[in-house]
């Protein structure tokens, strides 16, 4: 295993940073920045693919930093410690480790099929961190596979990374440029396909979702897309009070999901 120190911005120190901000340059490189304890182990556990890590030129090592330097077949670089620290963009603090992971592939073979398929579509969202937080909440309320459609923010943004806290490593998670290719995908099992839509009629808890189910939560601002509003087998809303207008798409996805799994261990006992 190949080991280097880095002690000044040269030319990888800068590769690295670049893939911090520039989603052509991650694409390019086919690779994105982790860091933190849970989402490198899961990265590790679901595994995908290590390319480098990257550690401190000082200081003392916990044990889970020197098991996986150890074990981890990747790049080791030894960095100095105000590089590491600006290269994970912490304003306090040097983390112990930093992974370069190899971006996945976005096939929908990815999501594996199962007797009460659960899967989330996200239709052309534009911030990250709700790519992130949706992404966790499918982990938590057991869906098999998680699609962003269209033009949409970046999955492996920095910002869904962080705010997926490791789910994204272990939900199979898929780019798809528009609704074309994941429909045919859908139509060759027997998903239903149910959209969130405010003006919708059927609240949530009134709509059976324990079967194969493809939930689509639309984009911030407009919601689903007419191609995904006319595939829908049926509209689901969340009843809200109060003076809002409105739930966040990622908060009312939690919603929709936590219901699913409510149903399915109620179908169950």
């Amino acid at each position: 295993m190949r080991q280097v120190t880095i002690t000044s911005r040269n030319a990888r120190f800068q590769q690295w940073q670049a893939l911090l901000g520039n989603r052509s340059k991650r694409q390019r490189s086919g690779e994105f920045l982790v860091q933190g304890v849970r989402p490198i182990t899961l990265a590790v556990e679901h595994g995908w693919v290590l390319r480098a890590l990257i550690h401190p030129t000082t200081g003392i090592r916990s044990r889970w930093a020197s098991q996986l330097l150890d074990e981890i077949q990747a790049e080791r670089v030894a960095m100095a410690p105000e590089l590491l620290r600006e290269l994970s963009e912490k304003t306090e603090g040097v983390p112990e480790l930093l992974a370069v992971v190899e971006i996945a592939p976005d096939h929908l073979d990815r999501i594996p099929a199962a007797a009460q398929q659960l899967v989330v579509v996200f239709d052309r969202p534009t911030s990250p961190g709700n790519i992130g937080t949706l992404v966790r909440s499918a982990d938590a309320f057991g869906a098999h596979g998680f699609v962003v459609t269209g033009h949409a923010a970046d999955i492996y943004d920095p910002k869904a990374v962080r705010a997926s806290t490791g789910s994204l490593f272990a939900v199979p998670t898929v780019r798809a440029e528009g609704p074309r290719d994941v429909l045919d995908w859908i139509r060759s099992g027997s998903a239903q396909v149910v959209g969130t839509d405010e003006s919708a009629t059927v609240d949530v808890d009134r709509h059976d979702l324990t079967g194969p189910t493809v939930l689509v939560v639309g984009n911030e601002t407009t919601g689903m897309s007419n191609t995904w509003h006319d595939a829908c087998d049926a509209t689901i809303r969340i009843p809200i009070a109060g003076a809002a207008s409105s739930l966040n798409a990622a908060a009312a996805g939690t919603a929709v999901l936590y219901e699913a799994a409510r149903q399915r261990r109620s179908e169950r006992r």
